[in-house]
């Protein structure tokens, strides 16, 4: 079940926002059956807690590629917040900071990069091997110079799915949001920087080791779902996936994160050499479902439309309100669960037969 604080902004920001930048947001490719499965896969799970323990402080703290943050609780990439509020990624960096939680910026942002990192606390930067690679390794260039820590390239858009309920695969987006962060590379027409910024469906594995190398940060590769990609892009040179079907919006069908994550964590703790770090996102809506990935073995999850429906009708303190709502309610699962710490959460809080 939802936090009551994000159904109340789901409700709202549906009364709020335009019908066109509400569609953006909440839509989902096909029949929207990977979008209508997320929440519920999470609740299939049944937890085993631990009795007499001692929880009179419960400790969130963790870390992700050896950097340490306040929780486990992170803002997934989502692109053109500015149809959300006119505040958009500002509002978004500044209350994931303000709320201890990592930030991960979008390539499709509506905010240049530089801005976007004077507000934000931690950050990772999200990567699209575009069309015009130039296109890519400048953007890239550039989070690294404003202080990204991590590069997560997202791996499961070679196209983008059609909507439809929109019709298309998205909403017309004017140029000056669109290019917002690309137009200083263009040197002609912004018709052909547009398609210079597509997707290059030509992206293999290699890309991995091209964006480390070019930016000297690890990358993480956002969009697996199995357990052999997980260890193909961990032996090409990442230091870590994301478990996503990008929020049901682009394979219809394709298995909730919730039922991937559980095979892919397996195959990375199997996998010789160093432990790679493994996020999730995806329907989650509370600290229930927090703890529940967290007890699969997920190092930290991801925030998406929770974020966008709280920026929607509060801006900053909207999103604030969501972060913190499920923190809050992380650290009271914990505690019933018997657990203090991030790191006494593991395989045995949940039954065997989940």
């Amino acid at each position: 079940m939802a936090l009551t604080a994000l159904e109340k902004h789901e409700r709202d920001a549906a009364a709020v926002l335009a019908a066109d930048a509400h569609e953006f947001f909440a839509s989902g490719s096909g029949d929207e059956q990977a979008l209508a499965e997320a929440p519920a896969a999470w609740a299939r799970y049944r937890l085993r807690p631990r009795v007499l323990r001692d929880v009179g402080t419960v400790d969130l703290g963790t870390t992700l590629l050896g950097a340490p943050v306040a929780h486990p609780v992170g803002v997934a990439p989502v692109g053109y917040l500015g149809l959300a509020h006119p505040d958009g990624e500002l509002a978004v960096a500044a209350a994931a900071r303000e709320s201890g939680a990592l930030y991960v910026a979008s390539t499709r942002a509506s905010t240049p990069l530089e801005d976007i990192a004077a507000e934000a606390g931690p950050w990772w930067f999200q990567v699209y091997v575009m069309r015009n690679r130039d296109l890519t390794a400048r953007l890239v260039e550039r989070a690294a110079a404003a202080g990204a820590r991590a590069l997560v390239l997202t791996g499961d858009t070679p196209y983008v799915g059609i909507k439809r309920r929109v019709g298309k695969q998205r909403i017309a987006i004017p140029d000056e949001a669109f290019l917002v962060n690309l137009a200083r590379h263009l040197t002609g027409d912004p018709g052909e920087g547009r398609a210079g910024a597509e997707q290059d469906p030509t992206a293999t594995l290699d890309a991995i080791g091209w964006l480390a190398g070019l930016s000297g940060l690890p990358v993480l590769v956002k969009g697996v779902l199995r357990g052999d990609d997980a260890v193909a892009c961990l032996d090409a040179g990442a230091a870590g996936v994301v478990v996503s079907n990008h929020g049901g919006r682009q394979l219809d069908r394709a298995v909730p994160t919730a039922l991937a994550l559980a095979e892919v964590v397996r195959a990375v703790r199997e996998r010789p050499g160093p432990r790679g770090t493994v996020l999730v996102d995806g329907g989650v809506r509370s600290g229930v479902d927090v703890l529940v990935a967290l007890a699969l073995g997920a190092d930290a999850v991801l925030l998406g439309r929770p974020v966008v429906w709280g920026l929607a009708t509060g801006g900053q303190a909207g999103v604030v309100e969501s972060l913190t709502a499920v923190r809050d309610d992380l650290a009271h699962a914990m505690a019933l669960a018997g657990a203090a710490g991030v790191g006494e959460i593991d395989g045995s809080l949940l039954a065997a037969d989940a």
